[in-house]
């Protein structure tokens, strides 16, 4: 979260924006516009910035690997019943409005379940929904890490035996420019006509 100016600091600010061109103070403002988002505006939280995983080559990806590309991001696991294959198919639906501008997005999952969800099963549980989605797993420290980074919510549910668990998870999109900053929270309530809005806000 970012830490609210102090009043010394504003005044700084202001006196260093007093000595910038004419021109670049007329842009500053429509620069800072807050955009029409459909979802939640985060900008300005700079949520994810931790985000290191691996892919189903076994490479670790991070947001340096994605920048200039809008990014979906959202955690989730293989074996849920409902909440994510429902999420990838709004997802899919979404990037089918889109378009040809389509091929600017990333779709990501980042699994909260990597102990089951090997590279290998998660990367065609993606594919069954669109060939160009990535899925993320890695360590346990690494989730932690990038979970706490996105301040996702992630926690396990015992089941009837030790392997017939289910995880308990955060259920939104994290939309990310094309910088890597988090800008909306897309909630499952949003069709994919929300979702594709709010896309095209950032291409």
């Amino acid at each position: 979260m970012t830490v609210p100016f102090s009043v010394s600091r504003r005044t700084l600010l202001a006196g260093i924006a007093a000595t910038l061109p004419l021109a670049l103070i007329a842009c500053s403002p429509k620069a800072a516009e807050p955009l029409p988002f459909e979802g939640n505006d985060i900008s300005g939280t700079h949520l994810g910035k931790d985000l290191s995983m691996t892919d189903h080559s076994g490479a670790l990806r991070t947001l340096a690997d994605f920048k200039g590309k809008v990014l979906l991001v959202f955690f989730g696991y293989t074996q849920c019943p409902d909440v994510c294959p429902t999420a990838m198919a709004q997802a899919a639906q979404a990037l089918e409005l889109l378009g040809e501008q389509a091929a600017k997005v990333q779709v990501i999952m980042i699994s909260v379940d990597p102990a089951r969800d090997t590279p290998d099963i998660l990367s065609a549980y993606m594919q069954a929904f669109d060939p160009s989605f990535i899925g993320l797993t890695g360590t346990p420290e690494q989730l932690d890490k990038t979970a706490r980074s996105f301040k996702a919510f992630y926690a396990k549910e015992p089941g009837p035996t030790p392997e017939q668990y289910a995880m308990n998870h955060s259920a939104a999109f994290y939309l990310m420019d094309q910088d890597g900053e988090a800008r909306a929270l897309l909630g499952p309530s949003l069709t994919p006509e929300d979702m594709a809005h709010d896309i095209k806000l950032l291409l």
